[in-house]
């Protein structure tokens, strides 16, 4: 397993759709009136497995991570942070800049690669609590899934029961995509490489985080001047 394997897939995964809604799904959500169980956990899955941001955050949390409960429990900590803010933005209506929380988002990446490099301890000399950061950083992953939300009609005739459904798929689709990265990073890790090529592959983590980081950062500069990004 090489660095330049590890680059496709980052490049595939900054490529796909994050917290964006198709115009396909944005049709159905805004058409839809009543309870929709199934189609809205759909949705769910649907965008934390296509969810780039999401996947590269948890590929930096996993990244050195090699007990199962280990795993389970920074996962459930970004779960919950995830599902607070995604609930309760969606029905308590808070309204925040889409562009600055997607800025938040992608800046969470950037601390995941700089925290497996030990960059706080080699430069600032500590290490903020990673549980905590993990925690706090799924607050906002949920906030920007809730923006995109909000920016849709949604109907209010099962709105509470769908956007509860819509984030049981979210925690299905986080499953699902985390065995993916699971199984790649086991398989990574039994080659001689590993060691040599991860911190190349946590320095190509930074700068994808702040590639996204300068798009966003442009859209909101824009969205600033009355342009539409």
């Amino acid at each position: 397993m090489n660095l330049r394997l590890l680059t496709l897939v980052l490049a595939l995964a900054s490529a796909a759709w994050g917290h964006g809604v198709s115009h396909e799904d944005q049709s159905f959500v805004e058409g839809s009136s009543g309870v929709r169980l199934i189609p809205f956990a759909y949705l769910g899955a649907k965008h934390m497995v296509t969810g780039y941001d999401h996947l590269l955050f948890l590929a930096g949390v996993v990244f050195f991570l090699y007990r199962l409960r280990d795993v389970a429990v920074y996962v459930s900590l970004f779960a919950v942070g995830h599902s607070l803010t995604l609930l309760l933005g969606v029905l308590s209506g808070t309204q925040v800049n889409p562009f600055l929380v997607d800025m938040v988002i992608r800046l969470s990446v950037v601390y995941k690669g700089f925290d497996n490099l030990r960059g706080f301890e080699r430069i600032l000399g500590f290490q903020p609590n990673p549980k905590a950061m993990v925690f706090l950083f799924g607050l906002f992953h949920g906030l920007g899934l809730a923006t995109k939300l909000q920016e849709l009609k949604l109907s209010p005739h099962g709105l509470v029961l769908n956007i509860l459904s819509f984030n049981v798929g979210v925690e299905l689709g986080q499953i699902l995509a985390l065995s993916g990265i699971l199984i790649f990073m086991s398989y990574w890790r039994r080659t001689a490489s590993f060691q040599r090529q991860s911190w190349n592959a946590n320095v190509l983590l930074m700068t994808c985080g702040f590639v996204l980081m300068g798009y966003q950062l442009t859209g909101y500069v824009l969205s600033k001047q009355g342009v539409t990004p």
